[in-house]
Order: C-alpha cells, then structure tokens, then sequence
C-alpha cells in the first residue's frame, strides 16, 4: 500500500510542476500580447509576478518532495524513536507538534522570501519583521494550545472505537464549524483591529443591502488589513450569531460606494444561493472520503514506514498523504465553484448593475495585479473563480473591443 502510496505523491508532485512550467511558458507569450483589464504597466508588472511566483513555487515542490522523502525514509521512524512516551494520547501530542514544527521550520525560508522578497518587490506587503514574529508568536500559542487538545481528541477517538474514521470525521467537522464561527472572534481579539464602519452613509447602504436579502449580520466592520497587506478584499465572516460583514481598509480606500455595494452583493448572492452551504456539504464529503481512506490503512503501510499502528503514526500519515487526495478532488471543487461565481455574479449586477461589479472587478485586478491570462490546464487544477475574461463576457462586457482609454476611465472612475 505505501507503494501506491508513493507513486500518488510522485504523479501529485510532477502533475504540480508541470502545470507550473506550462503556466510560466503561457504567461511568458501572453505578457507579449496587447493589455487587456489592466493598464499597460500593471499588465507587465502582473505577469512578471504570476513568473516569479510560479517559478517559486517549482522550487517550493521540489523542496517539498525532497522532504517527503527524508521523511518517509527514515525521518518518521527518527522522531518516533526520539518520543519515548508510554501514553497513546500524549505520545500523539508530542509526536504530531514536532513534526509540525519541524515542517514550518524547514518551510520558514520560502515564507520570508515570499512575504519580504517577493511581495514587497510587487508593491503587496507592508509586514514588518516586528509584526511577522508577533504573528508568528499567536499562532504558535493558538496552534499548541488548541491544535493539541484536537490531536488529544483523535487520538482518544482512534483508541476507542473500530470504526474510530466515522466519528474521528464528525469530531473534526464539527471542530471546523466551531472554527468558522469563532474566526471573526479570534482574528479581532489576537489579529486585526476590527471598527465599525467610520463612513456612516455607507455603512447605512450596506445595511439596507443587507436587509433586502434577508442577510442577519452582527455588523459591518473595518478592519486595518494594509499594515500587512495593500490587496483589496471583503468577506463575509462566520456563522450563525458570529456573522459579520469585514471590509479591508485598501477596498474602502480604493472603491466607490456603487462598487462596494457590487461586490458585496456579489458575496450575497452566494447567501441567496445556498452557496454557503454547499461548500460545507462539499468540504463535509470530502472529509468524509480522506477519513475513510486514512481509517482503513493496511497494516503493511506501518510496517513500510517502520511504524506501529497507533493514533501518531496514522495522524502524521494522514498529515503528510492528504495534499495527494486534495490536489485531484479540487478541479471537481473549483468547477463546482467556477458555476457558483457566474450566478453570484448575476445576482450582484442585478443588485447594483453591471457597469458598477465590472467597474469594481477592474479595480480589483488592477490593485491587485491579477494576470488576466492562464492556461488552461492551470484553470482546471487551481480556478475557483471563471478567468476575469470569461466573467466580463458574461456580464456583457467585452475586454477586447474595449479601448484602452475607455478601460482607464472605468478603471480609475469613482
């Protein structure tokens, strides 16, 4: 079984690397081409980015294959000798925190040249070295202090039941549930400083935005998203009694009101649709499938990897195979979404208009320096969202009989 095992991850880790090379080459021939969506400079900046990226993220691949190797090979059977603990569930703990940790550790390169290399050379990051290492402070707390007690949980659950993947599986559902209602809660108090909104005429067209489709909220809020980052972005945060309407401070700078209420709508028309919901039946299904995969391991993959069959060594299997089974269920997913973008869209032109979303689209291309262009293997692998081309299209706005002076003015327009 560890065999089958391995090819998965070898096919995982060439299919990965060449959509990647595929991209590179894609992007490389269009940024030749006339500028569509962004103006002439963000068009090349855009493309040299989504380069520089793509090539990082071959050399992250490779990296991460040479990890799993070491791992596999003796590294798992290292640190299991090192964890000399008699308890089932403490042993678990330790076991899974340091294999964690070592992972980030190792990882931590390519996370700083990311943040302070190659985001800064494009204009996104604002990080610190100051608040990286708070950041990285509270999420250490958060991740000891309750990613253990979680372990803790499915180790206990491992030891106690035969069918111990069918309710380790509704344990971790439910935790993710909890997390998503607690996520506007922790990243207020530990993360971001979240305000209400200080423009109080916007804030009383949102609400009534709101009110039209029936979306109960605990309020619309602020948050001071550029001292990290200078990308625009708004969503909807939570569940149940913890909902909440977030708006980063770059999309309340930058957008109009026409434009925010667009793209809020954009987001609601997710609500209407039952999309929320839909994607936690899909994510509900697909846990389902990884638990029962990793509940039903043979004994000869323990034996392979030099393991006993116990609650750390199925954990860190599972830690370290489930990227596998993740990359070939998201082109499913991301159709699935791609269809669910178009009605959202639909729904928040109708909310607003067309010109106001696509106005809005726009800037947040442009800001963002989102490539307009991709391969179309690399669209099938990674798109949750239509290619902005596609969208447009579909809103009855054609990028390509646009001129560039018309762009510019619904670009920068307000």
């Amino acid at each position: 079984m560890l065999e089958i095992f391995v090819v998965l991850y070898c096919l995982y880790f060439l299919l990965t690397t060449y959509t990647s090379i595929m991209q590179i080459g894609f992007v490389k021939n269009a940024r030749g081409l006339k500028a569509i969506i962004l103006d002439e400079n963000r068009y090349l900046e855009a493309a040299n980015y989504s380069i520089e990226k793509e090539r990082m993220a071959i050399l992250s691949s490779f990296y991460s294959f040479i990890l799993f190797i070491l791992w596999i090979g003796f590294g798992l059977q290292t640190l299991d000798s090192f964890v000399n603990i008699e308890s089932s569930w403490l042993k678990a703990v330790v076991f899974i925190d340091l294999f964690i940790i070592i992972n980030w550790i190792l990882g931590l390169p390519f996370d700083l040249y990311s943040t302070f290399n190659l985001d800064k050379k494009y204009g996104f990051s604002n990080m610190t070295p100051a608040l990286f290492i708070k950041d990285t402070i509270k999420t250490a707390i958060l991740f000891l202090v309750f990613g253990s007690l979680v372990i803790a949980a499915i180790s206990w659950i491992i030891s106690s039941f035969n069918t111990w993947w069918v309710w380790g599986f509704v344990f971790i559902f439910a935790v993710i549930i909890l997390i998503n209602m607690l996520y506007p809660v922790i990243r207020d108090k530990m993360f971001d400083k979240f305000e209400p909104l200080k423009d109080k005429e916007l804030e009383s067209k949102i609400e009534n935005l709101l009110n039209q489709v029936g979306f109960k909220s605990k309020g619309v809020f602020s948050v001071d998203a550029s001292k990290r980052d200078n990308r625009l972005n708004a969503y909807f945060g939570g569940l149940g009694t913890t909902k909440r309407v977030v708006l980063f401070d770059t999309l309340i700078e930058k957008l109009s009101h026409n434009e925010l209420l667009a793209v809020l709508g954009h987001e609601l028309g997710h609500f209407k649709n039952g999309d929320i919901l839909k994607n936690i039946a899909i994510m509900g299904f697909v846990m389902f499938v990884f638990f029962a995969i990793f509940g039903n391991i043979s004994e000869e993959m323990f034996l392979g990897l030099r393991l006993n069959n116990e609650p750390y060594a199925i954990i860190a299997i599972f830690l370290i195979f489930s990227p596998i089974f993740s990359f070939f269920l998201m082109p499913l997913i991301s159709l699935i979404s791609r269809h669910n973008e178009y009605a959202a869209d639909e729904f928040g032109s109708n909310m607003q208009s067309k010109e106001d979303l696509v106005s809005a689209l726009l800037k947040l291309a442009n800001e963002n320096k989102s490539f307009p262009l991709s391969h179309p293997l690399y669209i099938f692998f990674y798109y949750s969202h239509p290619p902005l081309v596609e969208r447009f299209k579909e809103l009855g706005f054609d990028v390509h009989e646009k001129s560039d002076e018309a762009l510019k003015d619904s670009i920068y327009a307000n």
